[in-house]
């Protein structure tokens, strides 16, 4: 089996219980005990340590709760971390978060997309995760049916709507993304999109729509961005992708067809690069790959060093 991809996995040192998730007895003594700790995150930035070259992940004390609490987002169990609960905490409500006790000198507040390569694995696990679960509980504030306010149970994996003669219950969101490396031999299509950092090429990619598999997500989108055909659809390894709440689920792709035409105006440019190319990049900053803890960067390194 293929090693998880960054922001993925967690299975081996997280229980998300979700069979007690109705317990209210239970959740609300786990956030009694001494040793339960919450993951803050402020209008989707996450707390870690001031450590530019190392940052890690700040948790604090369950009974920082009675200072950070916000009746509107209560907090969110992101499971047992090695038998101590975890919870995700929206403190969006601050207006100063770094400067508010008790997070003052606990570290600050980050882009988790900036600094995700910095952080040990398991922090990224933990951090995307709560980035995940508080967002999404900000932008289900009402029902979806009927409009009227929302809020939280099963211990945030579920908002229910507060008109009893609605009542309709809504679950987290999660959209699936295709991300596919297209191949001929030796050289592979990147593209480049304007408000992408200076400089990053990367992979083809693009969200699944209604009634449409995986396989044709990424048939449909290659032939859209750059009008290439493929074949040979294989899928690769998935990536949590909390910006703000996608699954990239990888693939790789044989062009049968190979003249490039950007037809979407997505891409600003795109092209095809051979291994030589990729290997030897110009040292002045005029052309870079994603980032390195992108599952992007994931299938084009793989298949560098396959050359």
């Amino acid at each position: 089996m293929r090693p998880p991809n960054f922001f993925g996995g967690g299975d081996d040192w997280l229980d998300r219980c979700a069979h007690r998730r109705d317990d209210e007895a239970w959740l609300a003594g786990l956030l009694d005990a001494a040793a339960t700790r919450l993951v803050p995150v402020w209008r989707s930035h996450n707390l870690v340590s001031a450590d530019r070259e190392t940052p890690a992940a700040v948790t604090l004390p369950a009974s920082a709760l009675a200072e950070l609490g916000d009746p509107a987002a209560p907090p969110i169990l992101l499971g047992l971390a090695n038998g101590d609960a975890v919870f995700a905490l929206d403190v969006s409500h601050l207006e100063g978060p770094d400067g508010a006790p008790p997070l003052a000198e606990h570290g600050t507040f980050a882009d988790l997309r900036a600094i995700g390569g910095l952080v040990p694995r398991r922090d990224g696990q933990l951090l995307a995760y709560a980035r995940a679960m508080t967002f999404w509980h900000s932008r289900h504030c009402f029902c979806a049916v009927c409009g009227a306010p929302s809020h939280q149970v099963d211990a945030g994996f579920s908002r229910r709507c507060s008109d009893v003669n609605c009542d309709a219950r809504h679950f987290p969101r999660t959209d699936p993304a295709i991300i596919v490396l297209v191949h001929d031999r030796d050289r592979v299509v990147l593209g480049r999109q304007r408000i992408w950092p200076p400089a990053m090429h990367s992979v083809l990619a693009g969200f699944a729509e209604p009634g449409e598999s995986l396989e044709d997500a990424v048939r449909r989108e290659v032939r859209e961005e750059v009008s290439i055909e493929v074949d040979e659809v294989a899928y690769h390894s998935s990536q949590p992708w909390p910006f703000p709440a996608s699954m990239m689920i990888g693939f790789r792709a044989r062009a049968t067809t190979f003249d490039i035409e950007r037809t979407d105006n997505e891409f600003e440019s795109a092209d095809w690069y051979t291994r030589d190319q990729l290997t030897h990049l110009p040292t002045d900053g005029s052309f870079a790959l994603p980032r390195a803890h992108s599952i992007a960067r994931r299938l084009l390194d793989e298949w560098l060093e396959e050359g």
